[in-house]
């Protein structure tokens, strides 16, 4: 059944032009990026699909907030409102701004954890991996099972394995769990939610074992959303009212703002209510971000984003925003292609796999998508599954990644149903010459979070 474009809850006030090159000029770009998307210029893409982090369209009530920004170096105004907002948005006692998602794991995971502990997952995405890894300890990922079929539909594909997770707990030991990390929506599982019991359970073992449970919480309200639209209980409740109960089941959040938040640039630390703790992760801020009251950030962004936070759980923006993913998901389900069902929050995963069976997990399925995307229509998506994944840190060999993926990850507030539907024109091609798409081989790579930087060529 077609699914109907949802329109726009807003009006396009600025317009950035677009180009598209030629095919034979993107197959010498990419070959020159060696084969690596990261490596492509902006400007030689035609739909920037890579991610969803700080490529969103700001409001006017954002950029006239950036001409309010308050640029004192401490104690800014635009820092006290971006703590106002916070607290009352997610509840916590404690917030403190960061430049970005990653330099929040890099501010708190160390004073969590170090050699020889374990952190566990419902999904550990890649960066949020390395700062465990970084920090000595060893990332565990325990999603339920059905997350591992893509073809299999069921509303809360991002849980938790609450069963497996104690036996991990018992069998390493409680002492030896650093802590527990609920990813919100889980993104490595296809941007799939969590629902508001598993979030509750996972909260009450992480009690009854005396482990730290964090959120990340990069996509909390779209997940929101999800369980507002799947939950029965939620179904009249505010996002606002959900998101709340949503962090009531947490110690802390470390979140990359520049996904819901819809803003460019900037992140945020949470701490519920240890003062203790709060007190050492203002030593780490000052040391890798700055002064407390800016936490790597200008007070213009500081600004943008204490309004963001209240746009991003806007119920009318959330259905627009949801709705472009499911009529994306419809299309895909009349042209036979698989993607991680039910469509998740921030865009579609295709079974790269599925598409491309031919293509062994160690010839990349996913980064041999995406590149055939680029080439054949000016696409830059991502890879999400082995490639990205990489290799064991202990032995050295490729890991198997329980899914192969490439990602279109939907920048908010920024394409129109016309380059949704150029998507799924180029997918349709793609399937129709399946077996012309080659697997890759990577000839250089660098020790972590190889996909940014890895060279890699087509294997004849």
């Amino acid at each position: 059944m077609e699914t109907k474009y949802i329109p726009e809850p807003f009006r396009i006030k600025m317009v950035e032009t677009i180009k598209i090159l030629s095919r034979e000029e993107r197959i010498k770009k990419i070959k020159d990026a060696n084969y690596n998307l990261f490596n492509l210029r902006a400007e030689d893409v035609y739909i920037d699909l890579l991610t969803d982090s700080g490529t969103n369209a700001m409001s006017s009530k954002q950029w006239a907030g950036v001409m309010e920004g308050d640029e004192a170096y401490a104690g800014a105004k635009s820092y006290f409102k971006l703590l106002e907002a916070g607290k009352d948005i997610f509840g916590y006692e404690f917030i403190q701004p960061v430049h970005q998602g990653r330099a929040a794991e890099k501010v708190l995971f160390p004073l969590l954890m170090g050699p020889g502990k374990i952190a566990i997952s419902n999904m550990f995405f890649d960066t949020t991996r390395a700062h465990v890894e970084i920090a000595g300890a060893r990332a565990v990922d325990c999603v339920v099972p059905e997350a591992k079929d893509p073809s299999k539909r069921a509303p809360f594909k991002g849980n938790m394995d609450t069963e497996r997770l104690e036996k991990l707990i018992e069998e390493h030991g409680p002492e030896n769990i650093a802590l527990i990390v609920m990813t919100i929506t889980n993104n490595s599982a296809g941007g799939q939610p969590v629902s508001m019991a598993n979030l509750k359970k996972v909260y009450e073992i992480g009690k009854k074992y005396g482990i730290t449970v964090n959120i990340d919480a990069a996509r909390f309200a779209e997940n929101a959303y999800f369980i507002k639209k799947r939950e029965e209980a939620y179904a009249d409740k505010s996002i606002k009212e959900i998101v709340s109960e949503i962090f009531s089941y947490a110690d802390s959040f470390t979140m990359s703002a520049k996904k819901d938040a819809i803003v460019n640039m900037g992140g945020l630390i949470g701490i519920k209510d240890d003062a203790e703790l709060y007190q050492k992760v203002k030593g780490n801020t000052i040391s890798f971000e700055g002064f407390v009251t800016y936490g790597g950030l200008s007070g213009r962004d500081l600004e943008s984003l204490s309004i963001g936070l209240y746009e991003g759980i806007d119920e009318d923006y959330l259905n627009y925003r949801i709705g472009q993913m499911e009529y994306f998901a419809a299309k895909l389900d009349s042209a036979g292609i698989a993607y991680q069902a039910p469509v998740g929050g921030h865009g579609l995963f295709i079974d790269a796999a599925a598409l491309l069976p031919h293509i062994d997990y160690r010839e990349f399925p996913g980064q041999a998508l995406a590149i055939q995307l680029y080439i054949e229509a000016g696409i830059r998506t991502c890879d999400i599954g082995s490639y990205m994944l990489g290799n064991d840190p202990d032995t050295g060999k490729q890991l198997k990644s329980d899914f192969e993926f490439t990602r279109f990850a939907i920048p908010r507030r920024v394409y129109t149903q016309s380059h949704i539907d150029i998507m799924v024109d180029s997918l349709i091609k793609i399937k129709e010459m399946a077996n012309e798409v080659p697997g890759y081989k990577i000839i250089w790579e660098p020790p972590i979070l190889r996909h940014f930087q890895a060279y890699l060529e087509p294997i004849e």
